[in-house]
């Protein structure tokens, strides 16, 4: 039996993180693995409506996410979290407990390009002082500091990150290689 386990996706809005983690889920469920992605905007719509931008509202909304995520990975199904999730003490809190069975993904882009390619311009916004409490302008966004894998969405395409996703999922022995 195949087990469970958890890809954290962590970065900035726009710096790909849904893109390829629906890549890489598409890449598993192909393999035969129950997956299950928990975008940061849908679990906040439907699990965490009602919760605003406050630092204790961010931390709720990730550790929610990091509790199905533990739920999902102890029930043999492949949890993929695609937030923001920009603080590292809940990130690292949710790793601690989905134990070994944690993979966080850094999505690393530079905010100019994210500014570039935000169609709704939050970010030009938000740079002029017209969007408070926007991660990563005016409120924090903390990178991880060992990711066990860092793409770059103003480098890569998405299918080259996601490869590089499931390169190391490989490695590490969470997911067999094709045969």
């Amino acid at each position: 039996m195949t087990k469970g386990f958890t890809i954290w996706f962590t970065g900035l809005s726009g710096a790909g993180k849904t893109t390829v983690s629906h890549l890489v889920a598409k890449e598993l469920q192909a393999r035969g693995y129950e997956v299950e992605v928990l975008d940061g905007d849908v679990v906040r719509e439907n699990l965490s409506k009602g919760l605003g931008f406050s630092k204790a509202d961010r931390d709720t909304n990730i550790r929610r996410i990091g509790f199905v995520c533990e739920l999902l990975t102890r029930h043999n199904v492949v949890a993929i979290a695609a937030a923001i999730s920009p603080y590292r003490a809940i990130r690292d809190e949710n790793r601690a407990r989905v134990g070994g069975r944690f993979v966080e993904i850094y999505a690393k882009c530079p905010i100019d390009v994210l500014a570039e390619r935000d169609v709704k311009g939050l970010y030009k916004k938000a740079l002029r002082g017209e969007v408070k409490n926007f991660t990563g302008i005016d409120d924090p966004y903390e990178p991880p500091l060992n990711p066990e894998v860092i793409i770059e969405s103003d480098k890569e395409t998405p299918e080259q990150s996601a490869a590089k996703v499931i390169a190391k999922l490989e490695r590490l022995g969470f997911v067999a290689r094709p045969i």
